[in-house]
């Protein structure tokens, strides 16, 4: 086996972030002004590092996130495994206090471990890491890939920072995340560690 680096983030700034609108897997929204800076302010700080691969969900929003590293000729793959989870028919609404409650109730499930429970018409984290497992087994099989950047979403990341960290599934919250926010992840051959937490150091001013 071959070590790995792994640069993992989540993608920039939609107006639904903006707007509080859920998105999920079934909403496939645009980068705004906003998001399309923060991806620039990364590409600034990361275009140095020596990519082997691109992998980036098959939203447009992840694409949009690392375009300027694809417009390098850097290969590019988009996995629909790495999509983030389906929230049924929440997505493409606002956030009223009623479905606030709710989506609460649904996180304080699975942070008890219920982490079958689904949201109404979407998916459930167990059912995350089934459609992801192929997606990331993808990944990891090519070998002559040393360096490699991943652009996904948040819930999706957390639930891949527990498979790749062999943690439970209920201890996804303990990842955090922001736009464009970075885990570096090394690869030993045999393990996953974490070297850089969600780190925003491209985000501040000089």
């Amino acid at each position: 086996m071959i070590s790995k680096k792994v640069y993992l983030v989540r993608h920039g700034q939609t107006d639904f972030n903006l707007r509080n609108i859920v998105q999920g897997s079934g909403v496939d929204t645009d980068l705004n002004e906003l998001g399309r800076s923060q991806a620039s302010l990364f590409y600034e700080m990361y275009k140095g590092v020596p990519f082997d691969k691109i992998y980036t969900s098959a939203l447009k929003r992840s694409q949009q996130s690392v375009q300027q590293f694809i417009d390098r000729g850097i290969p590019h793959d988009a996995l629909v495994g790495l999509n983030e989870i389906s929230w049924g028919t929440k997505e493409g609404h606002p956030v009223t206090p009623e479905e606030d409650a709710y989506y609460h109730y649904m996180l304080e499930q699975w942070r008890i471990g219920n982490t079958h429970l689904k949201i109404v018409g979407g998916e459930s984290p167990e059912d995350v890491v089934k459609r992801m497992k192929p997606a990331v087994d993808y990944i990891m099989s090519h070998e002559s890939e040393k360096t490699i950047l991943i652009c996904m979403h948040g819930r999706a990341i957390r639930i891949l920072l527990c498979h790749l960290l062999h943690y439970p599934l209920k201890s996804m919250d303990m990842f955090e995340h922001q736009n464009l926010g970075l885990y570096l992840l090394h690869y030993s051959g045999t393990m996953f560690s974490i070297e850089k937490y969600n780190d925003d150091t491209h985000m501040r001013p000089n």
